[in-house]
Formats: C-alpha cells, sequence, structure tokens
C-alpha cells in the first residue's frame, strides 16, 4: 500500500489472490482431514491460552484445553509467564482440573503427591529414597512449551521449535498498533458449542458477500460492496478486510440518511438533515467531530487513531482460527476450536475489549452494558443460547448458517466451492492450510 494510505499499512500486504484449490465438503467433516489437521498445522502454529489479566501475582495460572491436550500458563516470580503441559511426569495425571487459579509456590498432584515449582522444577516426591535411578528432584522437569505475549493475550505453541510469535503473526501488530490492547479490559468473555467445523468461521470471517443475506441490519451504517472494500492478505497466511463505516453503496438509496445512521451522526452533534441526498459524506464528518469531541468526552484512545481507524471496521483474520475486528469503540476476538472426537463439532469464542472511558462507569456491548472490569466466563451450548439486541445479534445470526451450512457441506452433491472475486481469502485460507497438510510450510 502507498504511504499516504489513511490507514496503518504494511509492505507486506499484497492483493488477494488464490491458486484455485478445490475446497471440498470432506475437509469439514473427514476424521482423517481433522487428523492430519493436528498433526501438520495445528502442533505448529501459535495458540491464544488467554489473557495476561487474569495473570496478577507469582503462581496464579490458566489452563486452555485444545484437543487432547492441556496447557497449564503460569505467571513467575520475575513477572514473565510459562507455558507447561498440564500432566504429572510421573504417572500422567493432570496436575489441575480447574480452568484457573493461583499457588503459593507449587502445583501438588493429588495422585501421589508429587510437587513442581511454578517454574516447572521438581520440588518434592514420597520416599525419594526409593528410586533406583536416584531422587527425581533435581532432574524432572515439567514438559515445557513456548510461550510469548502480545497485545494482552498469551500465546503458546506444541511446537518446541516454532518461530518467534511476532514473526507468525506479522504484520498484524503492526497494524493493530495504533490500539493499547494489552490495557484493555475484555467485558464480554464467552463460549458456544456449535454443530459446525472449526473452519466455518474462518471462511465466514474472511469476505462479507454474506452481509446483505445474513445482517441486512447492518445496511445503514456499513459499506459491504466489494468495490469501496480494501482487501489484503499476508505472507504467514493472515488477511485483512476494512469496511468503510457508511449507508452500503450496494443499495440505490444509499445517500438517504436511514434512522440508524441518524442516531449515529447526532450523538456526536452532526445535524443529519445536512447530509440528506449525501449520506456517505457524513463519514468525513463523523471522523473530524470524534476527533474534535473525542478528548472532552474521555475518549482518549483516539488521539492514536487514523481518521479511517475513527470510523471504519478492521477485520483481520489471523490464520488459522482467530479474528480481531477493530472499531473505535473497541475489539471483538472471534475463534473456533476444534471438537477433540467429532469435526462435525467446534467451540466459538467471543471476547469484547475496549480501553477505559474517563468519566463512564459502563461500556455498551452486544449484551448490554458492562462495567470496564474483566468479565466473568460464560459457556454454554448455541442450541440455548439467546440475546435480545436490538439490531440483531449477528453471532446467532452467523452461527444459525454455521450449522445448515454444514449439514450441506456432507451431501454428495457439493464438489467445490463457487466463489466470486470478493471471496477469494476463502480459497486462499484453505490453500494455506493445504500448505501445511502437504508439507509446503
Amino acid at each position: 500500500m502507498p504511504p499516504e494510505a489513511p490507514y496503518p499499512t504494511s509492505p507486506l500486504a499484497a492483493a488477494p489472490a488464490a491458486r484455485g484449490d478445490a475446497i471440498t465438503g470432506d475437509r469439514y467433516h473427514s476424521r482423517d482431514f481433522a487428523a492430519r489437521e493436528w498433526e501438520h498445522m495445528w502442533k505448529r502454529i501459535w495458540h491464544v491460552g488467554g489473557r495476561t489479566a487474569q495473570l496478577e501475582d507469582a503462581g496464579d495460572f490458566i489452563v486452555h484445553n485444545f484437543a487432547h491436550e492441556s496447557v497449564m500458563m503460569v505467571k513467575q516470580e520475575d513477572g514473565s509467564i510459562r507455558a507447561f503441559f498440564n500432566v504429572c511426569q510421573h504417572r500422567g495425571n493432570r496436575l489441575v482440573t480447574v480452568s484457573e487459579g493461583g499457588v503459593a509456590g507449587s502445583f501438588a498432584c493429588t495422585y501421589h503427591g508429587w510437587k513442581w515449582g511454578i517454574d516447572g522444577a521438581l520440588q518434592h516426591v514420597q520416599d525419594p529414597e526409593d528410586f533406583p535411578q536416584g531422587n527425581p528432584c533435581g532432574k524432572l522437569r515439567l514438559s515445557e512449551l513456548p510461550c510469548e505475549t502480545w497485545g494482552g493475550f498469551i500465546w503458546f505453541s506444541f511446537d518446541r521449535n516454532a518461530r518467534a510469535l511476532r514473526d507468525h503473526l506479522a504484520p498484524v501488530p503492526d497494524l493493530l498498533a495504533n490500539r493499547d490492547l494489552a490495557n484493555w479490559a475484555r467485558v464480554v468473555w464467552r463460549r458456544l458449542r456449535v454443530n459446525t467445523n472449526w473452519k466455518f468461521a474462518s471462511d465466514n470471517f474472511n469476505e462479507a458477500y454474506h452481509i446483505p443475506a445474513v445482517h441486512p441490519q447492518f445496511m445503514p451504517i456499513i459499506d459491504d460492496h466489494y468495490a469501496n472494500t480494501v482487501f489484503e492478505m499476508y505472507p504467514a497466511g493472515h488477511n485483512r478486510m476494512i469496511e468503510k463505516f457508511q449507508p452500503s453503496s450496494r443499495y440505490p438509496d444509499a445517500q438517504q440518511v436511514k434512522p440508524l445512521w441518524a442516531e449515529i451522526l447526532k450523538e456526536w452533534e452532526i445535524d443529519p438533515a445536512a447530509y440528506e441526498g449525501r449520506a456517505q459524506s457524513a463519514r468525513e464528518a463523523l471522523q473530524e467531530a470524534r476527533r474534535r469531541l473525542g478528548p472532552a468526552r474521555g475518549h482518549a484512545h483516539f488521539a492514536a487513531m487514523t481518521d479511517w481507524e475513527l470510523t471504519d471496521q478492521f477485520h483481520h483474520t489471523l490464520f488459522p482460527n482467530v479474528t480481531l475486528t477493530g472499531t473505535p469503540e473497541g475489539l471483538h476476538f472471534f475463534r473456533t476450536e476444534p471438537d477433540a472426537e467429532d469435526p462435525n463439532w467446534s467451540t466459538f469464542d467471543y471476547w469484547y475489549m475496549v480501553p477505559k472511558i474517563e468519566g463512564a462507569d459502563a461500556v455498551a456491548t452486544l449484551y448490554g452494558m458492562r462495567p470496564y472490569e474483566e468479565a466473568a466466563f460464560e459457556d454454554g451450548d448455541f442450541s440455548d443460547y439467546q440475546a435480545t439486541i436490538a439490531q440483531g445479534d449477528f453471532l446467532s445470526q452467523d452461527l444459525s448458517l454455521a450449522v445448515t451450512q454444514q449439514q450441506g457441506l456432507r451431501s454428495i452433491g457439493f464438489a467445490d466451492a463457487y466463489l466470486a472475486g470478493q471471496e477469494t481469502r476463502v480459497r486462499r485460507f484453505h490453500e494455506v492450510l493445504n500448505d501445511y497438510l502437504e508439507g509446503r510450510r
């Protein structure tokens, strides 16, 4: 992108392009295909284990379970974070059975009482003199994994030779550098079990072609037309899409000020009537108003943002399974992970992170006003999920389609996806996955 672009850019960006690999239905339901994903891709990439805010003191830990593995991330005395397999090296018992907590210096196995320090070193065993090979203390350690942080997220990899996290994520940290994500609060923390393959979300968030049919409520405020959307892809397999915050250009009345657009303009002291017949022009007026009025309203974070970041939707799809959508108000985190046994099921995570607004005690979310504090974990099944959101819950809309698409992908009547140009990033995602499975990455 040219250096004068009005948003954060990277020389790594390229226009979406694809080889043309087929996207067949079996990759969504085949157990053999899922096994290949585990062996050749999941064991090599970086995974999000949690947020640094969950670990306040030395000995605090969080656990993330993925497939049949369980990983503990533990805060050290020096403030660093280390990751270990959650398994005792004596007889294989899991050390902890809770998702988070804290210990005073060591983890004790409930089976034989072996104690492991928070640094992974074995501290105590029963009857140390009875081991023919000598006292195991000082010899054994918990099995450790690479662990790094970025953006307030804790990352780990099953690959002990994994490349540096920043190299894996490049250039996404640079693209999001204007947002102080490490100090933003996660005010929504929700997980749903869904009857669909994990790749549905990666497909879904790599295109906006579905928005008119699935999310018509966004028409007055989000321009989903591909001609006005920025599409980029990066060498590591990540992609970005920037949608302008303005009435959608695909409708004949795009320059008419709809009620939702008028409401937003009035909130920032802009007269909607002044933009009747040229509604999209109000986007720049909104940028100017937020730049001018934001500091007095407590939005200190606006000062670091470009004009486009003050209005637009920045969708970053991180290969393979994380999407980070930046808006002026916060960051939406989406992730899917495969079921340990059945490729027809997965878990879907939704987190919402926000900066503190000076003078405000709560922030608007999909689920009403939430306090500026770390949210409690909400777990459930999509079949029981309910939300009462005035504009319509885009999660419910997307996940409902995920279930019916999973059913259709098992049909012998489906041979390959027939994609529009604006869906190129979908095919490219599958090609990057193929590259991992076939040894090209």
